[in-house]
């Protein structure tokens, strides 16, 4: 890949670009994510939908969803500036998705101190620019390569790029968030800054059911699962998992329902549409699992997951009553019980929360870069990354001794 080869434009809107384009870009660079044993299983004929096993949140599909509702855009402070790399023939080699934004909602990696400083030292924060999947805590590929284009030279384009936009924009940073190792590398190559947090995943060691899984924590941690197991469901609750065409919109309405009585009581207003769950009920039902639980007749809560090559992907939950355990049944139990079901190597059940420790998630080091242009704020806040770097090393060792399972817990990946 030569300079003379290759050029990089901007695309306020995801549809300017094909599905096809977008996803061979977006499947390859998830691919290169995945174990050999989890690649042999995949199916390499992308050109049916059906059939393609990228990351879920990085897909057209996904993310034209996002746009087509306007629960991203300019008026919600995600305006759309993806960055495109094309070479000979105008041919899409690599796609960066990110989007010029006015505040720091919605990202879960949070610089709200950093814009607060450097405002009050006479700074202008925003407009910032944003890489990542809005509304979306998980870890996937952000620098998107099509097989056969050369992965480094593409990433070091984008990185380059995302710089260069930025200062085109009159953008104060960059910040990537939820990045692969290779993603990482390639943007610190670029001065980006190193970040890293926590979340707490779920590790699946060949189980055949969830017995199994509860065989290798301590007695006290497997009575005490047991218990909420049994008391969740204790008003007469039925739990029924729903994918595909079992997803009508009559169910959506209902998840809907319980996502606006959670995300009002939680952020005061949710970020998603009841369109957006529409159009990924036309474009990806098969890569959705609803978990929801019904009483009396009727539907009382839910959570929304994503299927992905290997990986369940917990996202949002929502009730219209509140019963003992239920959160836990519904969103932790539930979505093991799934993983163990269809042979998926790992459950992310979203940001934070250390109460997932007892239920078998153990510690996960996340991965953000960020470009800062003001040479000031940008030493300040490299000399904070460096300290929140050593904070959450020793705070995933810690917990992870203190993880349920009845030997060390380190003999499980550090990662997933």
């Amino acid at each position: 890949m030569t300079d003379d080869t290759i050029r990089l434009r901007v695309e306020s809107d995801i549809r300017a670009l094909t599905p096809a384009d977008w996803n061979a870009c977006a499947d390859d660079a998830s691919l290169e994510t995945l174990s050999n044993d989890f690649k042999k299983l995949i199916c390499k004929d992308f050109s049916d939908p059906a059939k393609r096993r990228g990351n879920p949140f990085t897909s057209h599909e996904f993310l034209s969803a996002l746009e087509e509702s306007g629960s991203v855009s300019a008026k919600t402070g995600w305006l759309p500036q993806h960055l495109v790399l094309e070479g000979a023939n105008e041919q899409v080699l690599a796609i960066c998705p990110a989007y010029l934004k006015s505040h720091s909602q919605g990202e879960y990696v949070f610089d709200h101190g950093w814009a607060e400083a450097y405002e009050r030292a006479g700074g202008r924060y925003y407009p910032k620019l944003q890489v990542s999947v809005p509304f979306t805590p998980a870890t996937g590929p952000r620098l998107l390569v099509r097989a056969g284009a050369t992965a480094p030279a593409a990433r070091t384009a984008l990185a380059q790029g995302l710089v260069a936009l930025a200062e085109m924009r009159g953008a104060s940073s960059v910040h990537a968030t939820f990045l692969t190792e290779a993603d990482a590398r390639a943007l610190e190559g670029e001065e980006f800054l190193p970040r890293t947090d926590q979340q707490f995943h779920w590790h699946n060691r060949g189980y055949g059911s969830f017995d199994d899984f509860l065989g290798e924590l301590a007695s006290r941690k497997r009575k005490v699962i047991r218990r909420e197991r049994r008391e969740a469901l204790a008003n007469g609750i039925s739990v029924h998992w729903l994918t595909g065409a079992d997803i009508t919109e009559e169910i959506w309405d209902a998840f809907f329902a319980f996502y606006m009585e959670t995300g009002s009581r939680k952020w005061g207003r949710p970020y998603l549409n009841r369109k957006f769950y529409s159009l990924i009920g036309e474009r990806m039902a098969d890569r959705v699992l609803l978990v929801m639980a019904k009483r009396a007749g009727r539907w009382i809560a839910g959570a929304i997951n994503f299927i992905g090559p290997d990986t369940l992907y917990g996202r949002n939950w929502g009730a219209v009553e509140h019963h003992p355990f239920l959160h836990f049944e519904v969103c932790y139990h539930q979505a093991i019980e799934f993983a163990i079901a269809r042979g998926l190597a790992t459950v992310e059940a979203g940001a934070q929360g250390e109460h997932k420790l007892a239920r078998g998630y153990l510690p996960v080091t996340t991965r953000s870069a960020h470009f800062i242009a003001d040479p000031g704020l940008r030493a300040a806040v490299a000399s904070y990354l460096e300290r929140e770097r050593d904070y959450v090393e020793s705070a995933g060792e810690e917990l992870t001794e203190l993880g349920p399972y009845r030997h060390n817990a380190r003999h499980l990946d550090e990662e997933a």
